[in-house]
């Protein structure tokens, strides 16, 4: 088959439906349904609704339950990180992202389906899907992210990445629509037991993850094919990243932002994965259904993001790239002194939209920044990507053990919005420090 040439619409497209296709991921399993799910069977209320024992046992010993799944998230976070440079230089070195970017897909979206069986009895099995369904997604995106420059001109990469990401958000938000409807009014489709739409959702997620993807695959290109497969070759990707490790050194404004984005990062991911387990246990909900206050304020969340990230984009035109950030990082600090003090549903409400407006808009200008800032005619671009990746996936460790120590020390994790807003502030610091260019549509 011949693919679309590299700065084609269809092209563009269809490496941005993959956002469509795979953020129902992050939406229904990392924000939404399952954090309600997992923390309706691991917490024990009385008749006020209060919370009366959040502890769980696993391999013989006692956890709080925000913790459990806390150290599960950073563990397959670390595993990530240390494959994902391996992984990608391969994929590179042989031409075949696109063989690599569908089998973590469908890892993950089958992963997804094993979580309609997770049960306090067989805690392991779930956990292992959620594992591994954390693993697909977040692998596949070190090969999707890596063929941005292979298929976007640099004047067109913040545009597209925008797109990706709204797209991202329009389709999951359509998905827990659905799932929302299945829960909340499951006699409407026959169903005797409440808790069935539920693990249903996992199922919808992992069918429509797989199902969408489909026509991403049929226009992106294998990859930048370089040399057969060949036993060296099993070692290529550590070559790769140690070689680009050493040119970052010659590359000040590159090395300079890895490093600001690693600090910022840290911080804007834990949030997004801790957001829902904060409401949870945190919020004094009242009288108020929390199931349908959380999804509402994750809806509120998604598609105030749409708005958001393509705001960004058009800001960055005006004002560059550099100093959009830095005012994201800012709008960050002020909601994290925000959501220290918050305890009604409706506050969080308004943190949710505000998270909602710069959530978005962070994510794809930091990408798009990244992908214009490799050099010109590099083919190893997932190699490169990787070290972004990788810097990610490191940060979310470091953010989800600290939430994870501090749940289990203090049983709140109010606390530790307070070093979320140290490393924001790192990051404007460290973002003041990149150096500027004289061409801002260029590299800006």
């Amino acid at each position: 088959m011949k693919y679309p040439p590299k700065g084609s619409k269809k092209l563009l497209n269809a490496w941005a439906f993959y956002d469509w296709a795979n953020s129902v991921y992050s939406l229904v399993i990392a924000s939404a349904i399952f954090p309600i799910f997992y923390g309706a069977i691991t917490i024990v209320k009385d008749s006020n609704g209060k919370i009366v024992d959040d502890t769980i046992r696993f391999m013989g010993f006692n956890f709080n339950n925000d913790s459990l799944i806390s150290y599960v998230t950073a563990l397959a976070f670390l595993v990530v990180s240390i494959f994902s440079p391996f992984l990608s230089g391969i994929s590179d070195y042989v031409g075949n992202k696109k063989s690599f970017l569908k089998f973590f897909c469908y890892l993950g979206a089958v992963s997804c389906i094993g979580l309609f069986w997770f049960s306090l009895d067989f805690l392991w099995f779930g956990l292992l899907c959620y594992f591994f369904a954390l693993i697909g997604f977040w692998s596949s995106l070190v090969f999707y992210n890596s063929y941005l420059p292979d298929i976007a001109f640099p004047e067109q990469q913040d545009k597209i990445s925008a797109k990706g990401f709204s797209l991202g958000y329009i389709g999951s938000v359509i998905l827990l629509i659905i799932c929302l409807i299945l829960i909340m009014k499951y006699d409407w489709f026959g169903f005797e037991d409440p808790g069935l739409p539920t693990r249903l959702s996992f199922v919808l997620t992992g069918v429509w993850w797989i199902g969408f993807s489909q026509y991403t695959y049929k226009y992106l290109p294998k990859g930048n094919k370089k040399e057969k497969l060949t036993r060296n070759v099993l070692f290529n990707g550590f070559k790769e990243i140690n070689k680009i490790w050493f040119a970052l050194k010659h590359q000040v404004r590159l090395s300079r932002y890895l490093l600001a984005f690693f600090t910022y990062s840290m911080a804007v991911q834990t949030i997004m994965l801790i957001a829902t387990y904060f409401g949870i246990e945190e919020l004094d909900w009242g009288e108020q259904d929390t199931t349908t206050g959380l999804i509402v304020s994750i809806l509120l969340i998604q598609l105030v993001a749409i708005a958001g990230a393509t705001l960004t984009s058009r800001i960055a035109i005006k004002i560059g790239n550099i100093k959009t950030l830095i005012y994201l990082n800012i709008f960050w600090i002020l909601i994290c002194i925000y959501a220290y003090f918050i305890i009604t549903p409706q506050e969080f409400y308004v943190a949710a939209a505000a998270v909602g407006l710069v959530m978005g808009g962070i994510q794809a200008l930091s990408r798009s920044t990244y992908s214009k800032m490799i050099p010109e005619n590099t083919l190893d671009t997932a190699s490169y990507f990787s070290f972004y990746d990788v810097s990610e996936k490191i940060g979310i460790v470091i953010g989800m053990s600290m939430y994870g120590i501090v749940a289990q020390l203090t049983g709140s994790v109010r606390n530790a919005i307070l070093f979320l807003i140290v490393f924001f502030v790192t990051g404007v610091f460290l973002l003041l420090r990149v150096p500027k260019v004289n061409d801002p549509v260029k590299v800006s």
